[in-house]
C-alpha cells in the first residue's frame, strides 16, 4: 500500500502537533511547578525573615509584646494566604494565626535543619498537615541566641491550582498557535500539492505517449517553472516524434527512388536488352549513376546524424578554400556539362582558413550540387571566394529559380523540400551544410540575387566564434 506526499505531509503534521502537545504538557508542567514553587517560598521566606526580625527585638528586651507583634503576623498571612506560625526553640507553637487549632501544641520530633540548604521544605512538617504542604523557617535570634522559629505553611493545592491555571494558558495559546498553522497547511495544499498532482497527471500522460498534453500551472514558483520546463520538453519531444516520422518517410522515398530504378534496369537487362551492346552500355551508365546518388544519400545521412549526435571530433588544418572549391567544382563537372551549365570558380585574396578539409569538400559539393540541381540549362553557376577584414568569404551564385522569401528561413532544415524542389533532392544538403558550417564556427546564409537565381554566403571567421548578430 503507497501512501501520497500530501497523506505524509498530513500525518507528519498531526504527529508533530501530538509531540508537541506532550512535550508542552511535560515540560511547562515541570517548569511552571518548580517556579511556582521557588517565586512562594522566596516570598515566604522573605515575609518569614521580616516577622522574625520583629520577635528578635522582643527578645533583646524592647518594648514590643506578642499581642503587639501579632496583627502583623495576621497581616502577612492575609497578604501570603498562608497560615503563619511562632514556635519556641522546643518546637512548641506559642502564637499562631486563626484558626488557631494547634497553639500550644509542642511538634514532636521537631527539627529546624530539616530544609537543608534550601529555605522550604515539602511534606506534611512533622505530621501536622493531612496534605502537603509548602513550609519555610527564618529563625528568632537574640543575644547570640535562636530563641524560636517563625514558621509559614501554604497547602501544595493553592500552588497546583495557580499552576493549571497558567497551563490552560498556555494549552490553550499552543492549540491556537496549532489550528493557525493549519494555514501553512492550507498554502501547502494550494501551492505544492495541487500543482504537483498536476505535474504527475501530465508525467503519467507523457510516460503513456500523450505528448500534445500540456500541464495547466501557472505560477511564478519552483513548480511554475517545473511545469513549463515539462510542457517543453513535451513539446521537443513531440517534434523530435514528428522529425523521426518524417525521417523515416523521406528516407524510404529517397532510397526507394535510386532502388527502384536500379531494379529497373537489371530487370530489363535480364529480359534481353544486355544483348544490345548500345543500350546495355546506357542502362548500365544510369544504374552507376543512381548507384552513386544512393551512395551520396547514404554518406550524407550517416554525415548528418554524427555530426547531430556530437560523434564527429575532425581534425583541423590550414587549406586553402579557392583551392577545396576548384577541387569540388572539377568532382561535378560532368554534371554542370550535361545541362549546360557554365561553372567558374573565382578567387580574390588569402583564401586560406583553419577547418577540416573532408568536411569542407563536403559542403562545398552539397552547395554547388544544390546550384546546379536548380539552374535551368545553359544557365551559369558561379563560386567566389574573397578575404574581408578578418573574415575569409565563400559565395556560391547561380542563375536558377531562386528560393521564394517564405522558404528562405527553413532550405536549412532537414528534409525540408520546397514546392519547386528537385526531383532528385533528398533534403538532406543543405541541413548537413549548416552542419559542418558551424562546427567549423561559421555562419551561412541564403538569399537571392536582385538578376535572378540564388546565392549562399559563408563566412569562416578567424575567431573561435562569430561575432554576436
Amino acid at each position: 500500500m503507497t501512501h501520497s506526499l500530501y497523506t505524509k505531509f498530513v500525518l507528519g503534521y498531526l504527529l508533530f502537533g501530538l509531540l508537541g502537545f506532550v512535550l508542552i504538557a511535560t515540560f511547562s508542567s515541570h517548569m511552571t511547578h518548580e517556579y511556582l514553587v521557588r517565586e512562594r517560598s522566596d516570598a515566604m521566606y522573605d515575609e518569614a525573615n521580616l516577622l522574625a526580625s520583629t520577635y528578635s527585638d522582643i527578645y533583646q528586651g524592647k518594648t514590643i509584646s506578642l499581642d503587639t507583634a501579632n496583627p502583623q503576623l495576621e497581616a502577612v498571612s492575609t497578604y501570603l494566604g498562608a497560615s503563619a506560625w511562632v514556635l519556641d526553640h522546643k518546637g512548641a507553637v506559642v502564637a499562631e494565626t486563626s484558626p488557631a487549632s494547634h497553639s500550644g501544641k509542642t511538634i514532636e520530633g521537631f527539627d529546624p535543619t530539616v530544609t537543608g540548604n534550601k529555605s522550604y521544605i515539602i511534606g506534611d512538617f512533622f505530621g501536622m498537615f493531612p496534605g502537603e504542604t509548602l513550609s519555610v523557617l527564618a529563625p528568632i535570634t537574640g543575644n547570640f541566641n535562636t530563641y524560636g522559629y517563625v514558621v509559614l505553611h501554604m497547602p501544595m493545592e493553592r500552588i497546583l491550582d495557580s499552576q493549571n491555571q497558567i497551563l490552560n494558558i498556555v494549552y490553550i495559546t499552543a492549540a491556537i498557535i496549532f489550528f493557525l498553522s493549519l494555514i501553512i497547511l492550507l498554502v501547502f495544499t494550494r501551492t505544492v500539492y495541487f500543482p504537483l498532482k498536476k505535474i504527475t497527471a501530465g508525467a503519467m500522460e507523457y510516460a503513456g505517449g500523450n505528448l500534445d498534453h500540456t500541464i495547466k500551472v501557472k505560477t511564478n514558483d519552483e513548480m511554475g517553472y517545473l511545469a513549463d520546463t515539462l510542457n517543453y520538453m513535451s513539446s521537443e519531444l513531440g517534434k523530435m516524434e514528428e522529425y523521426q516520422k518524417s525521417f523515416i518517410a523521406n528516407v524510404s522515398h529517397d532510397f526507394r527512388s535510386p532502388l527502384t530504378s536500379i531494379k529497373g534496369f537489371i530487370e530489363t537487362l535480364q529480359q534481353g536488352a544486355i544483348d544490345d551492346k548500345e543500350m546495355a552500355r546506357k542502362f548500365l551508365n544510369i544504374i552507376a549513376e543512381e548507384a552513386d546518388r544512393l551512395y551520396r544519400l547514404i554518406n550524407d545521412v550517416l554525415s548528418l546524424s554524427s555530426m547531430e549526435a556530437g560523434r564527429v571530433r575532425a581534425p583541423t588544418a590550414r587549406l586553402s578554400l579557392g583551392q577545396a572549391a576548384q577541387e569540388a567544382c572539377l568532382f561535378l563537372k560532368k554534371a554542370a556539362e550535361d545541362k549546360q551549365i557554365d561553372l567558374q570558380v573565382e578567387e580574390d585574396g588569402d583564401g586560406f582558413i583553419q577547418a577540416n578539409n573532408d568536411h569542407v569538400k563536403q559542403l562545398l559539393i552539397n552547395l554547388i550540387d544544390n546550384a546546379i540541381k536548380y539552374t535551368l540549362n545553359g544557365g551559369k553557376v558561379w563560386v567566389r571566394v574573397q578575404r574581408e577584414a578578418d573574415q575569409v568569404v565563400l559565395r556560391v551564385k547561380d542563375t536558377g529559380i531562386g528560393i521564394a522569401p517564405e522558404h528562405q528561413s527553413r532550405v536549412f532544415e532537414r528534409f525540408y523540400r520546397g514546392q519547386n524542389a528537385a526531383p532528385q533532392s533528398a533534403g538532406i544538403g543543405l541541413a548537413l551544410a549548416r552542419m559542418i558550417i558551424t562546427a567549423q564556427n561559421g555562419t551561412i546564409q541564403a538569399s537571392n540575387r536582385r538578376e535572378g537565381g540564388a546565392r549562399f554566403t559563408i563566412r569562416f571567421y578567424k575567431q573561435s566564434a562569430p561575432p554576436a548578430p
